[in-house]
């Protein structure tokens, strides 16, 4: 199993009444910064930049796409998405991460069908930051993490598979982990912890 594990600084979402106040674009980044104390060519500075560079980002082929500061957000995204009966999924803990474990049960989301999905990984800024996205051509799978001796239950891992790779870039991580090229194979990856992934309710 990859480490799972959360590198983010423990951060907040903020209220969405505060959210709608602050400026979030390219073009006011130098307010931006000067609201976060971000000095020229800081740390902070580069990751302000980094951040709002990659929200404002077009989305891929067949990507919808947009970046959240606030719970209220997210669920807006998520249901202008998938309509409104949608279940919320996160892999439960972190057992298990970076070592040698054993796949349990393992329940495919829709019947193990391609189906809809948002999935939201956190963005490194000042206050918690989502970039939630929806991709086409995907599935996702539960499945229970069983320590590799015992084979006692440790875990509820969550996974998502794209089966269309083919608009990817071939340098992606991927396919370097992989030894393969876009559209060639299908990529799973673990959901990692404090990432989530909302999909229609079966």
């Amino acid at each position: 199993m990859p480490d799972i594990k959360d590198k983010m600084p423990k951060r907040s979402f903020l209220p969405r009444s505060i959210i709608t106040k602050l400026p979030f674009s390219t073009s006011k980044l130098g307010e931006i910064k000067r609201i976060f104390h971000a000095g020229e060519n800081s740390t902070m500075d580069g990751i302000i930049t980094d951040a709002v560079t990659e929200c404002e980002r077009p989305p891929s082929v067949g990507e919808t796409k947009r970046c959240v500061g606030s719970a209220e957000d997210m669920i807006d995204f998520a249901t202008s998405v998938l309509g409104r009966s949608l279940v919320l999924r996160t892999t439960e803990n972190v057992a298990g991460s970076k070592q040698k474990v054993v796949i349990g049960k393992v329940n495919g989301i829709n019947g193990g069908k391609l189906t809809k999905a948002v999935s939201c990984h956190q963005s490194l800024y000042p206050y918690l930051l989502y970039y939630c996205h929806s991709v086409p051509k995907v599935r996702v799978y539960e499945a229970d993490l069983l320590e590799l001796n015992s084979k006692k239950k440790i875990n509820h891992g969550i996974a998502i598979c794209h089966m269309d790779t083919s608009s990817w870039g071939p340098s992606h991580g991927a396919f370097l982990a992989l030894g393969s090229k876009p559209g060639r194979i299908e990529v799973c990856h673990w959901i990692f912890e404090n990432d989530m992934n909302w999909a229609i309710a079966d």
